[in-house]
């Protein structure tokens, strides 16, 4: 959302006077500011008829920005209460982030020009303190305390992400529990047309005819569990939340659907059988660790059949050669120990663990975008019950992460890639694949 540049301001910015606050943001992002800045000293900065803008509340709000310049101080002022967003709701603020991504592009300052902000502002404000309570330990703590992507440490991270509270995902997420990207037939399709046909297109490029045998790795709610067997495949969704698993499994119960479908709250590397005709993944390799893509993909296919096939839907890089680790604000407050990597990687991946051939990928980047404008969209217009559920911080931060994500998508920072493969046999045959693509785009 913002983005730092050198910039070794002149001697005559760092004499005179202190600074007031909304000086020091107008020093930091070049002085030319096209949205406003307002603050509790009652200083100002930028027009003032500008549509968006922020406004500095509190000290303590001042101290999260010293100690962690950028995304992740903005981040833990805004979830604390002590940064407020003008000319945006909190449960949809993608305007106003789009706005201040256009607009505020932080400076490096001058060593001179630092200290005059240290003595406009109080050196007693680069002391860190306490971060909001909804934030995660840092990334070294973590280590320190479990093995990165040990099956207790994973457990832990989807803990944290998941179990929010089912009620609370309902609101934003909408009748179909799915928190992975919808593919929109069209323009004017609505969020749950969207998940019913990414569904569809899944089922249909797995090939699934009744009968067949489905894993669903990383399951959710239960959501492609329950059209698998609605249709007559027998699946096992595997799920490392709690909430979820139980949520899903009542509603394979509610739905009459027990003879054809089990959700367990277990880790994937648990699943003892084996001979499935499809194995889908839908939104869980961005949680296991590029290091482990090979021994997942060695996994998956253990458990396919020959001419089994996989379905790997999640999202990705732009490119292969950015670094993994999710910045300091999806780290901490959305994603531990997330890592997300290009498309060619998992292309690669899947093909260098052997008798894995890839048949077919598709990006579905704007799809993604769409999603989240409808998860806002739906977080918007529940918001008091969503604020009554997990309190007001909490769906704050939902707000600024979804939408957050949905500039990311927008401006192709991040995508969201469908990878299609079979598992071939010892002769190098893919039991008799149509020579063209069989599902409908």
């Amino acid at each position: 959302m913002t983005t730092f540049k050198e910039n070794d301001l002149t001697s005559g910015s760092v004499v005179g006077p202190k600074l007031s606050l909304a000086e020091v943001v107008e020093a930091l992002t070049g002085g030319d500011l096209k949205v406003r800045v307002t603050a509790y000293d009652g200083s100002s900065a930028g027009p003032e008829d500008s549509e968006f803008g922020f406004e500095l509340l509190t000290p303590r709000g001042t101290t999260y920005l010293a100690t962690a310049p950028g995304d992740l101080g903005m981040a833990r002022a805004y979830v604390a209460g002590d940064l407020k967003l003008h000319g945006a709701h909190g449960g949809d603020p993608y305007e106003a982030l789009r706005a201040l991504a256009e607009d505020l592009h932080f400076t490096r300052p001058s060593a001179r020009t630092m200290a005059q902000i240290t003595r406009s502002i109080g050196l007693e404000h680069f002391k860190p303190i306490a971060p909001p309570p909804q934030e995660q330990l840092p990334r070294w703590r973590r280590i320190a305390e479990g093995l990165r992507h040990s099956k207790s440490r994973d457990a832990e991270a989807i803990h944290y992400h998941y179990d929010v509270s089912n009620a609370f995902y309902e609101l934003v997420l909408g009748p179909s529990m799915t928190y992975t990207c919808a593919c929109y037939p069209n323009l004017e399709a609505s969020l749950e047309e969207a998940q019913s046909n990414k569904y569809r297109l899944i089922f249909e490029k797995l090939r699934l005819k009744p009968g067949d045998r489905l894993l669903d790795i990383g399951c959710g709610w239960g959501s492609m569990v329950r059209y698998a067997a609605r249709r007559g495949v027998h699946v096992i969704g595997v799920t490392l939340s709690k909430e979820q698993a139980q949520w899903a499994q009542q509603a394979i119960i509610d739905e009459g659907l027990t003879e054809f479908a089990e959700v367990r709250h277990s880790d994937y590397r648990d699943v003892t059988e084996e001979g499935f005709d499809a194995v889908s993944s839908i939104g869980l390799t961005e949680h296991i660790g590029v290091a482990n893509y090979r021994s997942y993909f060695k996994f998956i296919r253990a458990k396919l059949r020959d001419g089994g096939i996989l379905m790997n839907h999640c999202i990705t890089r732009r490119d292969n050669a950015t670094r993994h680790r999710a910045g300091p604000f999806i780290d901490r407050y959305v994603f531990p120990d997330g890592e997300l990597t290009g498309s060619g990687k998992i292309i690669s991946a899947i093909q260098d663990v052997g008798s894995m051939e890839v048949l077919h990928e598709e990006n579905l980047r704007d799809h993604y975008a769409m999603t989240l404008r409808d998860w806002n969209r739906n977080l918007v217009e529940n918001w008091d019950a969503a604020v009554e559920e997990v309190g007001e911080s909490t769906a704050r931060l939902w707000g600024l992460y979804m939408a957050g994500c949905r500039l990311g998508f927008d401006r192709n920072i991040i995508q969201l890639h469908q990878v299609l493969a079979v598992k071939l046999d010892d002769k190098g045959s893919n039991g008799g694949l149509p020579l063209r693509p069989w599902w409908q785009a």
